[in-house]
């Protein structure tokens, strides 16, 4: 383990992070929906979920969506570069892929590369975050093996006022957003833009023996969102709600080509309608269309990929009796690729359809929750997954909650679709089947007047793991798309957050084990230890804080053979509120230069600072 995360300063972030126990009253009472898919108080859930504000998102200025997450201890990141270039994020443990990613609802995938393009989401436009650990596919079908991320754009309502920022720092950045906000009559509405440029730093080390050029590979990032809401007669609601997101990125082609640097270019993009209709104090439905689209393209270097996801769903919940709830649902998702590696003429499409369950039980000092799903695929067949989550509470504010789950992940139209997938014209060949998961788990819960803290300890074994190998039952010489490997994902997490005098402190640790269950190994680019450890105080106009995130070592290769060291950043930042409606920021992030790597190859952002200014005024 490398110095900055010494065997002696690990006991420390665990002492912080278990002294961490109190939490303000008006956050337990957030509302929140995505444990459940229906709302619920935050002190209700029973499942392991983190929900991020627009107040950290604020403060802590984070580069990307990775790095905000990484910055409160929600999941690993892994990038190749800046904030534009490919990202993955590992919450538990689990592939990236095997997150499911929302957007105010909408499925966000690529068929290509397998799961969500995290480097493509908004950051200036969230409202919230809400981050849920452990398996969610008896909820939301396929993808949610590892867990859930939700992003919540910002919404309007009230007197119209708006929101513009522009900041600059080092490296050549300068950043601009602006927004619009309230309401007309039955109408409510936000609009947002935001662009980004930077000059960067060389994303590639001399390690890179291939790509590596000294020089600097920048970026920039456009995005805008509108949502328009209207209130069409008591209890009934309509919304629609649009994102798009362009991210342009540079990167070393080859040594041999030292002038000639590649581009990536990523849209994501989505859309959403939806009604929301209160039909009796205790009937609640909702009908969503939504459509996403995920397109990579790389030039001069030829390549190019775009999928899109559509889902129609019917979603809702009855109140009856006391304390009790259950929750309905019905959906299709039909996903399409269009890549010139399908041997389908570069098309490829399939469908799922879908119908869920739950039940909610509130009885006393006894909690419990039951989910079941059935999804019938038309590629790899039927699969049914079901969660049970438990809670009781043994003591005024202290809960203890246990819950099993099962979960899967449906093959790509990639893997099944190219030649490097199942050659269905042999005999006794067969489809990709769904990497499926089973999931235990318990966890110790503190949460009265203001006070929060979290324990959690899981066990997650994940089978049919798709990996690409040698050749055998497809069309390719070069290897194959098969499902044969598995994983254990084990660990415990610990989280609280406390205000000692006028300082707020958080902390996250987590000690996992994320197993190759085929060798014994580590999970390439996943290491044992995380933990995150944060402080903001008020004094005056000012508003002060700190956060470091720390990480030990990894292996880069699946073999274990090429160590990753260990590392700690330290994020420093300073608010000044100059009059009511203007505020001035400074961030200083990786404040001491720490040179690290979360990839072989590629280079993390060094020292960089960020000078903002904000003005928001109402109308």
């Amino acid at each position: 383990m490398s110095k900055a995360l010494s065997a002696a300063r690990w006991p420390l972030l665990a002492l912080a992070c278990l002294a961490t126990s109190a939490h303000a009253q008006n956050r337990l009472d957030t509302v929140v929906t995505t444990a459940t898919r229906t709302p619920q108080r935050l002190s209700e859930v029973l499942a392991d979920l983190t929900v991020i504000t627009r107040a950290d998102i604020e403060r802590q200025a984070a580069a990307s969506l990775g790095d905000l997450l990484r910055n409160n201890g929600c999941a690993e990141m892994v990038r190749n570069g800046g904030a534009a270039s490919a990202t993955f994020l590992y919450l538990r443990g689990a592939e990236t892929r095997h997150t499911l990613v929302l957007v105010d609802g909408v499925r966000m995938d690529s068929q290509a590369t397998s799961g969500a393009s995290w480097h493509g989401m908004p950051i200036a436009q969230i409202e919230r975050v809400e981050v849920l650990k452990g398996p969610a596919s008896a909820i939301y079908g396929s993808d949610a093996v590892g867990g859930v991320v939700q992003i919540f754009t910002r919404k309007g309502g009230g007197r119209i006022s708006a929101d513009l920022g522009v900041a600059a720092g080092t490296q050549g950045t300068h950043k601009a957003d602006a927004g619009l906000f309230g309401a007309a009559g039955i109408v409510d509405f936000a609009f947002t833009v935001a662009g980004e440029e930077s000059d960067g730093f060389n994303a590639t080390t001399p390690d890179s023996t291939f790509s590596y050029v000294p020089d600097r590979d920048g970026w920039r990032k456009y995005q805008a969102t509108a949502r328009v809401g209207a209130q069409l007669a008591e209890g009934h609601r309509a919304e629609f709600v649009a994102m798009k997101n362009h991210a342009n990125s540079q990167y070393d082609a080859s040594r041999a080509q030292p002038l000639a640097d590649d581009r990536s270019l990523q849209d994501t993009n989505a859309a959403r309608v939806a009604w929301t209709a209160q039909w009796t104090p205790a009937l609640q439905t909702q009908l969503s269309w939504g459509k996403s689209r995920d397109r990579y393209e790389t030039t001069p270097s030829p390549y190019l990929t775009d999928t899109h996801v559509t889902t129609l769903a019917l979603t809702g919940s009855y109140l009856f009796g006391k304390g009790q709830q259950i929750n309905f649902q019905g959906e299709r998702v039909q996903d399409e690729l269009s890549n010139s590696g399908l041997v389908t003429g570069g098309v490829g499409k399939r469908h799922r359809n879908a119908l869920g369950a739950g039940y909610l039980l509130t009885a006393g000092a006894f909690s419990l929750q039951a989910h079941a799903r059935h999804d019938d695929d038309s590629q790899f067949g039927r699969v049914g997954t079901g969660t049970l989550l438990a809670g009781f509470e043994i003591a005024p504010g202290l809960r203890i909650v246990g819950s099993v789950g099962n979960a899967f992940r449906a093959p790509t139209l990639y893997q099944q679709g190219t030649v490097y997938g199942p050659d269905l014209g042999k005999a006794g060949v067969k489809p990709l089947d769904a990497e499926r998961g089973r999931n235990a788990e318990v966890a110790l819960k503190y949460a009265t007047g203001d006070s929060e803290f979290t324990a959690t300890a899981y066990r997650n074994r994940i089978s049919n793991l798709i990996i690409f190998g040698a050749a055998g039952s497809c069309r390719s010489n070069f290897g194959c798309y098969e499902n044969v490997s598995q994983a254990r994902l084990q660990g415990v997490s610990l989280a609280g957050n406390s205000k000692v005098g006028n300082v707020t402190l958080r902390a996250t640790l987590d000690a996992q084990k994320p197993i190759d269950g085929s060798t014994g190994l580590l999970l390439a680019r996943r290491a044992k230890r995380l933990a995150t450890l944060g402080a903001d105080t008020q004094l005056g106009n000012w508003v002060l804080g700190a956060n470091v995130q720390a990480s030990g070592h990894r292996f880069d290769n699946a073999t274990n053979t090429r160590r990753l060291g260990g590392y700690a950043l330290v994020n420093l930042n300073a608010q000044y509120k100059i009059s009511r409606d203007l505020l001035a920021q400074l961030n200083l992030d990786n404040a001491f230069d720490r040179e690290h790597t979360t990839a072989f190859g590629f280079a993390s952002a060094p020292r960089t600072a960020l000078l903002s200014l904000r003005w928001s005024p109402a109308l």
